[in-house]
């Protein structure tokens, strides 16, 4: 599926990188606020914003059929606000301190200040929103974001780890990370041709879970840049993904009885972690994830066939290689 060069994310964003442009505009222009405490948060979160894959994926599938209005620019600030707003609650709940390298808004400032920061990016999206008048819009971007909140619960409720089931996982992944992925898309094909609305959300879902597995992948294959060893940010926090639990399927008492041990440690050490990622590959963890993710992607090419031939649902193709190929 992978072609032997991989896309990267600037050929992707290509046929509609005049438009970023226009994103970044509008992302100061909807977090703009007078109170000052509010305003600092704002503008650092602007500036550790992450690639726009997602305000990307709705603008490409805007282009889709030729018919693309200019508020779809505006929508795709939105569906970032939105991303970012979940990242900022997500880093709160796990107390993470750092993210992409950065220190998180609540290591900066104060648990209470994300938690309301990310508040405010929801509402703001919300008033924003309610602007363009168009029911599907709203219905669209608040279903996405009502199935992250449950994806979050979901995940903290977990009283055992360690039971997690595959089933149970793709129900997380998809709420997380493939609803707003999904909801892109759809957005896009809305302000653009709405025939193809089905047909690209299916293809956002399919990228999104994709997406997910491959990330969960990277935390036990991707070294921290110090130590050599693999990060293991997910284990360290006792969360369990498709690697270990495809693994766990496969292990013998004694080696299950190793992970249990481990994620009873209320603070794992790097050889703890180290340990467990020899585990997941021996028994297999790592190879099924990624031939889940590969199969993911199959399903998000799927999805594209019978679009009308276009610059932009090439990229949508490279896309999904570009998905697939991540590396970090």
């Amino acid at each position: 599926m992978l072609r032997t060069a991989l896309p990267k994310l600037s050929q992707i964003q290509r046929p509609i990188r005049h438009r970023l442009d226009g994103v970044l505009d509008e992302l100061r222009r909807i977090v703009l606020s007078d109170f000052p405490a509010i305003e600092e948060v704002n503008e650092y979160l602007l500036a550790a914003r992450g690639k726009l894959f997602r305000p990307t994926l709705l603008l490409l599938s805007n282009e889709v059929g030729g018919r693309g209005r200019g508020e779809a620019v505006t929508l795709a600030a939105l569906v970032e606000l939105v991303h970012l707003a979940t990242l900022v609650h997500d880093d709160a709940v796990d107390h993470s301190v750092l993210r992409r390298g950065m220190p998180t808004v609540n290591a900066l400032w104060n648990h209470q200040s994300a938690i309301i920061m990310g508040d405010y990016l929801y509402s703001r999206s919300v008033m924003e929103l309610t602007a363009f008048g168009e029911v599907e819009l709203i219905r669209v971007l608040s279903r996405a974001a009502n199935a992250m909140s449950v994806g979050e619960m979901r995940q903290l409720v977990s009283c055992d780890a360690l039971s997690f089931t595959e089933e149970e996982y793709y129900r997380l992944i998809d709420c997380k990370t493939a609803s707003l992925m999904s909801a892109a898309c759809e957005m896009g094909a809305l302000v653009g041709a709405p025939e193809y609305r089905a047909q690209l959300a299916r293809f956002g879902h399919q990228l999104g879970m994709a997406f997910q597995v491959i990330d969960d992948l990277l935390d036990y294959t991707e070294t921290e840049a110090v130590t050599g060893k693999p990060s293991g940010h997910d284990l360290r926090e006792h969360k369990v993904t498709l690697p270990l639990i495809a693994a766990l399927a496969e292990m013998g008492p004694g080696h299950r009885r190793e992970v249990e041990e481990f994620f009873a440690e209320p603070e794992p050490t790097d050889d703890g972690i180290a340990r467990i990622v020899e585990l997941v590959t021996n028994y297999g963890g790592l190879e099924y994830a990624r031939q889940r993710a590969d199969a993911f992607g199959t399903e998000a090419a799927t999805a594209l066939i019978g679009l009308p031939t276009s610059a932009a649902v090439e990229s949508l193709h490279d896309a999904v290689s570009y998905v697939l190929g991540r590396r970090h």
